[in-house]
Parts: C-alpha cells; structure tokens; sequence
C-alpha cells in the first residue's frame, strides 16, 4: 500500500472495530472512552462503536458535527433548514430525545428542550475525535442514552507550543474563522480556542410536496433569507501537582443567533438567541493499577425564540475509580448526583447513580459487564446493565454480541405540559460479525411507554405514554478496501424497520439508506474525494402518511492542497448535481453550494 494512502486510512474511513495497517506503516491505535467509562484499546471494547477522527474532519473539512455524524452507518440527521437550524439525529431510527450527547463527558441535552440536544450549534474545529456507541447505554451513563451515546472529545495541548488557523468562504455569504493556541509544559498545559461562522443563508421554508410551488427554491419564490452566525470559544488547562496529580478545568461558550421559519409560511420575524455554557473542574490519581477521579461540572442553557424564554441547567458531582487487576481485566467503580432544573418553570429533580462495569480476556474471548442503580426524586428507582461478548476466531475474523437494557425519562419541558408522564424503558440487542474489511450487523431494539406529542393538542401542548412496545430493528453492512495503490473506496448500507406497538411505521425513518465514498492520493501533495448518500423511502408522518421525504441521491466532493508545511488549502462542493430534495417537508435543503479554505499549522 502507497504511504500517502496509510497515513491517510484512518481519514477516509469510519472505524468500527479493527484497526488496519500496511505491512510498513502501524497506525495510531484507536481508543475510546464512551463505551465504558475508561480509556480502552477500540479492539477490547465488545460494544458497537465508531469513530470518527481528527484526520477525517480534516481533510472531509466537515461544515458542522451534524454532517460528520450523517456518514455513519445506522445515523440519519434531517433538519429544519440550513446552517444552524434545528437537527434531529437518528441512531438506528432512535431518535434525538432518546440520545445522550456529551462533549468532553458534559452534558449536551437540553432539560428545557423537547428535542434533545441542539446538535445544529455544534461546531467542528478542534475535535480529537467523535465516539458513537450504539444501542442502549444506561448501565454506563444513566438516564437519557437508550438509543446510544455521541462523546465528542477536543484535542489535547502538545508538548510545547502550537498554534493553527482556519479561513473559510463561500456560498450563501459563508464566512468562517478559527484557531487554536496551545502551550504545554513539565508544569501544565493551557489552550483558548475560538470559532466564528456567519452566513446570510437560504429560506427554511419551501412549498410542501403537492402544493403547486414545490420543487422550487426560496430565492425563486421571493422568500427571505434565513441568516445564521455563531461564535463558539472554549478555554482549557491543567496542573501537574505531582507526577501523580493533576486537576484541570475547562469553560465553553456557545453564542448563537439565527432567522427561522415555521412549517407553514415563509417568515421575516421569527428569531432565536442562544447562549450555553459548559463548565467543569476535575482532579485526577493515576497508579500503575488504578486511577481515581473527581469531577464538577455543569451545562447551562439559555434559549430565547421570539419572546419565549427557556433557561435550564444540569448540574453533575462524581467520583469514579478504574483498577486493572489479573490479566487483561479491568474495573469501573463510579457513584454520580445529577441535578436538573427548568429555571423559569422552577420544576427540577436530581437522580443520584452508581454503576460497575467490569471486561476481562479469556484468551480469544472477550466479555464486559455493566450494571447501574439509578434513584431519581421525582420518578421510581431504575436498575439498567448492559452484557458483551466478543471472539476473536482469527485476527481477521471476530464476532460480537450486545444486550442493554436502558430507560429515557421525559424531560423537565414534558414534565411541564404533562406531569403525569413516566419513564420509557428500553432493550437493544446487536449481533456482529467482521471479516477483514466487511462488517455484517443485526440490530433490535424496543422500547416500551414511549412518549409522544399527542398531535393536534397544540396550543394545550399535551404529551402520552404510548401503550405497548414499538420495535426498531434492521441491519447495517459496511465495506472499505483499497484499491490499487492510490485510491481507497467504502461503503455502509442500513436496512430499517421502524414501528410502534400497533405495527405502524413511525415518522421521518428511512426504510434504506447508503453512504459511500471514494479517495485519490495519486498526486503528489493532492487528495481527491467524493462521498455521497442515498436515503430511500421516507415518510415525514407516522403510519406512511405525509410527504415522501425519501428516495433521493446527494453528491459531494473535496480537493485537498497542501502548500508546504505550514499552509493548506481546499475546495469543497456540496450537492455536486444540484438535487433538489427535503429532509422535513415544508424545509429546505442547500443547493449546490461550494467553500474554499486556508489553513495554518505551526
């Protein structure tokens, strides 16, 4: 395999559970947090998890975390416009409210939200890598992770001192700036990073399917253009106290501002401020057998759309211990209290947890372990765990199993327009088998009490636990191989059915959906790629009715340049072929669109 390829792999492909290398060059092995609560090796973790790392966001140069997150197999994002509006992530046809979104272990969803997590203000630049752990996740993490876990982890401070910078410009008035500084010594380390995107954008709204005016976009129609900008900035650093000890903090803003639409009409003077704020300070033992760890920290929101105001906050005390113990064994001990609280509503609960989870190696045989007690003030105790098997049959071959168990309680927003609501309860279960550079996946998960917006109770906003146990299952297939020496190509293919207790097939999850891509280091100092999705048959209703919001193709493409040792450049097209299609009917989707950048690293 050519160098400029292997240096590369980890870039142009989604890792699931191997780490390959050519027979000259080891790649940087992977590792991972989410799935355990501990830093594990990806090929000890039994569990469904991918990553997407630093070289991917860099030489894909991503708009956002959403449109990295849509190149993974099982995830589907739709939106309710363009750049900054609000984002729905599907997680094998789990929803936005039944993900837990964390950045750097804090809390991302929002307790005032109906929606989850605001994934749309979530920014690219800085990212060391994003971890996905699929299906049900409350025997690490708690409440809120019956779907799965998004931990996207920033960068650490190198050794020494380091800097780079990012220009942007493009279609739709897009501008975008940011850089990062760092310096790291003996004693600590510190680093300031800061973001800023501004775009004039595109009009949310578009005609429905079936109006006369459908297929048409905003600027044809005269409509208004739905501006955006957001500048995000984050300080981090640490202490060495000994070669033991260290504490570190770390403070996050998040400023946001953007025009949008409703559903039905095209609007001038609809508008939404955000401001949130990520804290937290964390003390650290490290032993050759085992750590200890203490950490504060708390995820603030404030939301104002119009004149409504939503202001909420999380605040999370723990204390967590990982022993290594016999061979290849290894022990998580965490207690946690979180409290919730809806400011303006002045409604709050606080749920106090302890889990264990536990992997050992039997020689070929992997198998871990979690189990978690959770007591929160305002619902019944709940006792979720999670088992995992994995065999390795040879170094190319492995299968693996995964069973959780998992519960969602409704947040302090439902709470509000339903007091009466209770927690869903959930089982997931992944059956895995890898063979060299293909991936075979069956998954399964159901969910029981659902809640939902009971529809037409608006403007009495009423939600319901749905009777019975609705059913999402399917399976993903993924494909990566290289070709020749220069070129290197995958794919990832996910089959779903989504229904609820009745056999009705839930809203806006799509039946089939593809991802492929394809990469060209052939010329010197250029790196060519092409990438692309399809999305099958999708209804933006329950029970196939509303739009067809499916069966489309969407092309993008990207040039890479590297200068010399400091500077790069890149060229990047979104929707190649100018496809007209919608994610959300009455939503508009970008047409083709394309951005040129300049980066510095020194």
């Amino acid at each position: 395999m050519n160098k400029k390829i292997s240096t590369s792999l980890v870039a142009s492909l989604l890792l699931a559970t191997n780490i390959y290398a050519n027979d000259t060059i080891q790649l940087d092995e992977i590792t991972v947090t989410s799935a355990t609560k501990s830093a594990q090796s990806i090929k000890d973790v039994t569990s469904n998890v991918e990553v997407i790392t630093k070289e991917e966001i860099e030489e894909r140069n991503f708009s956002g975390v959403s449109e990295a997150l849509n190149t993974i197999s099982g995830i589907n994002i739709t939106s309710n416009g363009g750049v900054g509006q609000n984002d729905s992530i599907y997680i094998r046809g789990v929803d936005s409210k039944r993900i837990l979104i964390l950045v750097n272990g804090l809390r991302y969803n929002e307790p005032a939200g109906l929606s989850g997590a605001p994934l749309a203000q979530l920014l690219i630049d800085d990212i060391e890598q994003i971890e996905v752990v699929k299906g049900a996740q409350s025997g690490i993490w708690g409440a809120d992770a019956s779907g799965g876990v998004v931990n996207i982890i920033t960068r650490n401070a190198k050794k020494g001192f380091h800097g780079n910078a990012l220009v942007e410009m493009g279609s739709f008035n897009t501008k975008k700036y940011s850089t990062t500084l760092s310096n790291r010594t003996d004693l600590g380390y510190i680093k300031v990073n800061a973001n800023r995107i501004e775009t004039k954008g595109f009009s949310s709204f578009e005609a429905k399917e079936g109006s006369l005016d459908y297929g048409k976009r905003g600027d044809e129609l005269g409509y208004e253009r739905d501006g955006y900008y957001n500048n995000t900035y984050s300080v981090e650093a640490g202490l060495n106290l000994t070669d033991n000890d260290e504490v570190n903090f770390s403070y996050k803003k998040i400023n946001a501002k953007y025009d949008y639409d409703d559903a039905t009409s095209d609007n001038s003077t609809n508008k939404t401020d955000l401001n949130h704020f990520f804290k937290s300070a964390n003390y650290s033992h490290t032993e050759d057998k085992y750590d200890i760890k203490l950490n504060i920290q708390q995820s603030k929101f404030d939301r104002t759309q119009n004149t409504f105001n939503a202001k909420s906050l999380v605040n999370e005390f723990g204390i967590q211990s990982t022993i290594n113990y016999m061979n290849n064994a290894n022990l998580v001990l965490g207690v946690n209290k979180q409290n919730f609280e809806h400011i303006n509503d002045e409604l709050k609960y606080q749920t106090e947890g302890f889990f264990v989870s536990n992997t050992n190696t039997f020689g070929k045989l992997l198998f871990s372990q979690a189990l978690r007690y959770d007591n929160n003030s305002k619902f019944d105790e709940k006792v979720t765990g999670k088992l995992g098997l994995k065999y390795n049959f040879t170094k190319d071959l492995n299968t693996s199993i995964n069973y959780g168990t998992a519960y969602n309680a409704p947040t302090l927003s439902n709470l509000n327009y339903t007091p009466s609501l209770q927690p869903e309860t959930s089982k997931s279960f992944d059956l895995n088998v890898e063979y060299k550079n293909i991936k075979l996946t069956y998954f399964e998960n159901r969910i029981s009490n659902m809640i939902q917006y009971i529809s037409g109770s608006w403007p009495n906003t009423q939600y319901e636990n749905l009777e019975g146990t609705s059913t999402l299952k399917g399976y993903e297939a993924t494909y990566k191989q290289n070709i020749g020496l220069n070129t290197l190509v995958s794919f990832n293919y996910t089959h779903l059915s989504a229904q609820d207790s009745d056999g009705e097939d839930l809203a806006r999850r799509a039946k089939r959906q593809l991802g492929f891509g394809a990469d060209y280091y052939g010329i010197d100092k250029l790196h060519l790629n092409i990438n692309g999705s399809y999305i099958g048959t999708r209804y933006d209703k329950a029970n196939k009715e509303g739009a067809n919001t499916g069966n489309y193709t969407v092309w993008n493409s990207v040039a890479n340049y590297k200068i010399n040792k400091t500077f790069s450049t890149y060229l990047k097209v979104d929707n190649l072929f100018n496809k007209y299609y919608q994610t959300v009917d009455g939503y508009a989707t970008a047409e083709r669109s394309a951005y040129i950048g300049l980066k510095a690293t020194f």
